[in-house]
């Protein structure tokens, strides 16, 4: 290396020299040499979780390092975190050749995140991973014994659903009924984006081309031999969930326009039954008139009617809109992420 490159090699983070790798040279040189056992990544989006960072660490590592005849790497997303997360981050994957940083240039979102973290991963399992600690890290070990029995996917999934609100319960099950009604592909009740896959898994998933993704709704299109080991869900460590109830409900309408068109098609059968229901009132009119000798009476109905067929049409204009909006999103090409600089290691760890 020469010496402007090595200089620009140890960028100084809150004035700490860190010895990484900077983004431009990020693709190129460093492959580490494949271990003989496999090499597990954990995926593990952060966004201001700077109080969580010693704690999760603490955790989760000793957790991997009892899982038997495995190698592992903890991938770190920093995404757009505005705290000090990244400093904490940098800070861990210095002292741990095992924990690799990718910083992104904003807050892309969760999904975006966890798609970065998948495109980077190296390793021959990928174990998705929220930095809350709400998900076990002794759950990771019973994924990967469960993978030893020739399965592709296992799927952690939520014994019960004790530790959230009595609203989160009855919000999270109305959206899985609504979305496994309306969707081609049904995603599993109570299950997160936890899980462990293969190497074929993640390239499937690196192969889809949609900007607007559903993260759970992907998992369950790829498909491949699936398992499911169930756990029990705990509090959150230490912060608060960055989830909106803003973000939930767009998360939402986003699985659903991601994997179903019947809300589309709902309109034409009531175009079609509001249409039957008009021309038989219509004939009942046109008939009770000539038999009875009845006028047809005030506009009061006559304005309900209008009224009622006028929020019927903005209703259809605005699903209409939200896939419209989509395939524009869709149509202008842009990267769902960027990276503004990876940080690792390239030596040993000690």
């Amino acid at each position: 290396m020469s010496a402007p490159e090595e200089a620009r090699s140890r960028e100084s983070i809150a004035g700490r020299p860190y010895p990484f790798r900077p983004m431009a040279d990020a693709g190129a040189a460093f492959t580490p040499a494949r271990p003989s056992m496999p090499l597990l990544s954990l995926l593990v989006p952060f966004y201001n979780e700077q109080d969580m960072i010693a704690k999760f660490f603490s955790h989760v590592i000793p957790a991997l390092e009892r899982i038997p005849n495995i190698c592992f790497e903890i991938l770190c997303v920093n995404d757009g975190s505005r705290d000090r997360t990244l400093d904490g981050l940098v800070a861990v994957a210095q002292d741990d050749a095992r924990v690799r940083v990718v910083d992104l240039t904003r807050n892309f979102g969760k999904e975006a995140a966890l798609t970065a973290a998948i495109f980077e991963a190296r390793g021959d399992l990928v174990v998705p991973f929220d930095a809350d600690l709400q998900d076990p890290p002794d759950v990771i070990g019973k994924l990967v014994d469960k993978w030893r029995e020739g399965y592709e996917v296992v799927l952690a999934r939520r014994a019960s659903r004790a530790s959230d609100s009595l609203l989160k319960k009855w919000t999270a099950l109305v959206f899985y009924r609504v979305h496994n009604d309306l969707a081609d592909v049904p995603i599993p009740e109570n299950v997160g984006d936890f899980r462990l896959f293969t190497r074929s898994v993640a390239d499937a998933l690196k192969a889809l081309p949609e900007s607007c993704r559903f993260m759970k709704g992907l998992f369950a299109w790829v498909g491949f031999r699936t398992a499911v080991v169930e756990y029990d869900r705990e509090p959150r460590a230490a912060g608060e969930s960055k989830f909106s109830a803003w973000k939930l409900w767009n998360l939402a309408l986003e699985g659903i326009t991601s994997f179903s068109t019947l809300p589309l098609r709902v309109w034409t059968y009531l175009g079609l039954s509001v249409a039957f229901f008009a021309l038989t009132r219509a004939v009942w009119l046109v008939l009770r008139t000539l038999i009875y000798g009845v006028d047809v009476p005030g506009y009061a109905s006559l304005a309900t009617a209008v009224l009622l067929l006028g929020g019927i049409q903005l209703i259809g204009i605005g699903v209409l809109g939200e896939y419209i909006g989509r395939i524009y999103l869709e149509s202008k090409g842009r990267p769902l992420y960027l990276v503004r600089r990876r940080y690792e290691r390239t030596g040993p760890h000690a």
